[in-house]
């Protein structure tokens, strides 16, 4: 997994819970759910990266 990807994706999953927190703070739920999205969003990418750096190794 190069480094950018790395980046990326903890940026990702930051926002998420950002938005998540934000979310709850506020009662919106909609805001809530596009953060957990995001959040799985970016664990899914990152599994898959992990995916290729094994079969690289």
């Amino acid at each position: 997994m190069g480094l950018d990807d790395k980046i990326k994706n903890a940026a990702e999953d930051i926002a998420g819970k950002a938005k998540e927190a934000t979310g709850k703070v506020t009662g919106n739920e909609r805001l809530e759910a596009e953060g957990k999205a995001d959040q799985a969003k970016s664990d899914v990418k990152q599994a898959g990266e992990n995916v290729k750096d094994a079969f690289k190794n």
